[in-house]
């Protein structure tokens, strides 16, 4: 960390709004005129649209992510958490990754935490759960799922394989209907090469709570993906819950019980909990309570955007409404925010961030897909293989830097003409097991071989303690 005599902007976050707010205030900043300091837990930031492709092979992990260092030289970026704010010092703390915390003094903020996933107090799913937020979950997902398969193929116990074989996703938005419809595609495609296992052996299920799916594509195209997931061979069960999934036994609201060993979690997101210890207003769900302009209320030089603020939507032309929590409005509104921090620097007005929905597009697996583009007041619909060109398109296009958007282009080049990878690396969640099964028998036997050599000393002592007293006597 360095120190400066000049204004600090303090970016909490290094995700897809801190990592465009960043690049656009060093973009409009004069040389010298501040230091930009991003904090975040991981040095790079993920993007998530890509998670479900990413699962299922479709995408290299590391291309899906962007590193903060790269992507920013000219800031200064520092691995750790921001864990609390005093407003009236200006002064954040920031634990690191190894040490002790320290104090971070700041002249401007900016809040871009993001969201963590939304869970309940159902028994079980803390110790059975997998989430789908960062990469380390999607590539986590793909392990475990071909794992699943290798232990099925292997096995002569049938309820292991059954249980083995079952996939139970919870939430039908669009992580969670995208992330279904890739590992499914994924886990048909892995089936040819298993002589045990064919997709009728396997089980695929989707809850939601909600009466329908990917709801912000709108009712008919959710509609449309309902059935086509349906045709796949994937149960949908809607208005229902999950009440418990204890030792991977899922029960849920509607009666239905199954056991599964792939839970997989993506009913919605929420603030970074973290947020009530900043004193900042916060709106009923947690949300930073932010004007027009992205302004904190009730501050002058705090700002905030993306998953973790609640920003009226002003496009909507309603009072109360407030902008969806997508990749579309938090690109824009980042360089909206990264502009108003130069403006309140400098002391001129803030503009005001109101963005048209532009649509929303969504993949099922390779070649399928929904897609709603909004052009002018009309509102183009399509679905199937045309559909997942467009989200391809678009969102290869939205990825941060030239850099990643070549490496996710030439991974689906590839993927055209080259079958898709299915081989498991479960050992990556814990790369050092073999290691320590090799070391750990012969640290063992050394320390017993030492033991074992001092043994003899005690005996002998022993020996002579009782041979003097015999003599005494």
């Amino acid at each position: 960390m360095s120190t400066t005599e000049r204004p600090r902007i303090l970016v909490v976050g290094g995700g897809y709004v801190g990592l465009y707010a960043a690049r656009r205030i060093l973009k409009k900043m004069r040389y010298g005129e501040a230091t930009v300091t991003v904090v975040d837990p991981r040095s790079y930031m993920t993007y998530q649209p890509f998670l479900p492709e990413a699962a299922a092979g479709s995408i290299s992990p590391r291309h899906v992510v962007v590193p903060l260092r790269r992507v920013l030289p000219k800031a200064e970026v520092l691995t750790g958490r921001v864990t609390t704010i005093d407003q009236d010092r200006k002064v954040a703390s920031v634990t690191p990754l190894v040490g002790e915390a320290y104090e971070l003094p700041f002249d401007y903020l900016v809040i871009a935490m993001g969201a963590v996933s939304r869970t309940f107090p159902v028994p079980g799913l803390a110790e059975n759960g997998i989430g789908m937020k960062g990469v380390e979950e999607a590539i986590g997902l793909r392990n475990h799922v071909l794992e699943q398969l290798d232990k099925a193929d292997s096995t002569q116990d049938e309820d292991a394989r059954r249980k083995a074989l079952t996939f139970v996703f919870i939430g039908g938005g669009f992580a969670g209907a995208e992330t279904i419809g890739e590992v499914e595609d994924m886990a048909r495609d892995a089936a040819k090469y298993y002589p045990n296992v064919k997709r009728e052996d396997m089980r695929f299920v989707l809850v939601d709570a909600a009466p329908g799916i990917l709801p912000e594509v709108g009712p008919k195209l959710g509609e449309w993906g309902l059935e086509h997931l349906k045709k796949r061979g994937i149960e949908v069960y809607l208005g229902t819950s999950m009440d418990s999934c204890v030792d991977g036994h899922v029960v849920l609201k509607n009666g239905l019980e199954v056991d599964s060993s792939t839970i997989v979690w993506t009913a919605g997101v929420k603030p970074n909990p973290v947020l009530s210890r900043f004193g900042l207003p916060l709106g009923p769900k947690g949300h930073v309570d932010v004007g027009a302009d992205l302004q904190v209320k009730g501050t002058d030089h705090i700002w905030a955007a993306g998953d973790n603020a609640q920003v009226p939507d002003l496009a909507a032309g309603k009072e109360g409404a407030f902008c969806p929590p997508n990749a579309q409005h938090a690109l824009r509104q980042a360089k909206a925010l990264g502009d108003n921090v130069i403006s309140g620097m400098r002391g001129f007005p803030q503009g005001k961030y109101k963005h048209s929905n532009k649509g929303a597009v969504a993949g099922l697996g390779l070649h399928k897909g929904v897609a709603m583009i909004v052009v002018g007041k009309t509102k183009i619909k399509l679905k199937g293989r045309l559909a997942w060109y467009f989200h391809r398109a678009y969102h290869g296009m939205a990825v941060p830097t030239w850099n990643r958007k070549i490496r996710v282009f030439a991974d689906w080049t590839l993927g055209m003409f080259l079958k898709r990878e299915v081989v498991s690396l479960g050992a990556m969640e814990h790369p050092r097991g073999e290691f320590y099964e090799a070391a750990a028998p012969v640290t063992a036997a050394a320390a017993a071989k030492a033991a074992a050599a001092t043994e003899p000393d005690k005996a002998d002592d022993k020996v002579d303690s009782k041979g003097e007293k015999a003599t005494a006597s």
